[in-house]
């Protein structure tokens, strides 16, 4: 049995689970700052993995890409607290506190960070906000976000540019990002931000250097190296398709019979 993540207010997030899952988002578009009640998560993200556990903080910064595999305690489910900041909030914060609010930052986008009794208590005061879901008001969002901010930049100083950086990504090479990071199961939008281009202009440049649409490279990309990881490496359906971006296992089977004219279990029994 899994609980659903349940968001109270805009900014909040908490995750509950009873089996190991995939993260529904796998872009982030704000800074997140993720704190750890139970289990752990297993950040796969475009500069390598990095493990939250329990009792830790982790940053993330916007505009990256980024799975997350939540796995449950032994003897305890999988729990932890999110909140969202995004840039209009961080903004106003910046300009409200006076911090420059024009530096890029060039550093890692995903940081752990030590705990303190401070953060400990913020996210421990979030309970009863979780409890009242309903009665979240705009204003009580805004107070909480704001003391999270202020705890952050009292205890790790160092946060200002990562916190404050409200730069869009630029025009990088297309044909390396993609082939990096085809196995992230987003919407072409996002892999067009990222890259630095319109919609429009991905879709141009993608045309050009693939002599296909992103959508059907996507999947044609995806299922080879489905059929490889199968048949080289002996690994289980059941243990690659969301990794390749599948939604479920029904979608991965019925797109790879349609493809080869075989499923995965006929290949995965010749080979074995």
């Amino acid at each position: 049995m899994n609980m659903d993540d349940l968001n109270f207010g805009n900014a909040f997030l908490y995750s509950c689970y009873f089996d190991k899952a995939l993260g529904n988002e796998q872009f982030v578009s704000e800074h997140v700052v993720s704190y750890q009640i139970s289990g752990e998560t297993h950040i796969d993200h475009q500069n390598g993995v990095i493990i939250l556990k329990e009792g830790q903080l982790l940053i993330s910064h916007r505009h990256q890409l980024a799975k997350a595999f939540k796995y449950p305690a032994k003897n305890k489910e999988y729990r932890s607290l999110s909140v969202m900041l995004n840039a209009e909030r961080l903004r106003k914060f910046g300009i409200d506190h006076h911090y420059a609010l024009d530096k890029k930052y060039n550093g890692v986008p995903n940081i752990l960070l030590d705990s303190n009794p401070f953060l400990d208590g913020f996210f421990q005061s979030l309970v009863p906000y979780l409890e009242q879901a309903k009665l979240v008001s705009a204003q009580m969002e805004t107070i909480k976000v704001n003391e999270v901010l202020t705890l952050l930049l009292e205890t790790n100083p160092e946060l200002k540019i990562f916190l404050f950086d409200f730069s869009e990504p630029f025009k990088i090479d297309l044909e390396e990002f993609m082939l990096k990071n085809y196995r992230y199961n987003v919407p072409i939008e996002n892999f067009a931000k990222l890259t630095g281009r319109s919609l429009a202009s991905f879709k141009r440049d993608f045309q050009k250097i693939f002599n296909s649409s992103p959508r059907k490279w996507l999947k044609e990309k995806r299922l080879s190296e489905a059929y490889y990881l199968i048949e080289k490496k002996q690994r289980k359906p059941t243990d690659i398709y969301l990794d390749l971006g599948f939604e479920n296992l029904s979608h991965f089977y019925s797109s790879f019979k349609e493809k080869f004219g075989i499923t995965p279990a006929m290949i995965t029994a010749i080979v074995s």
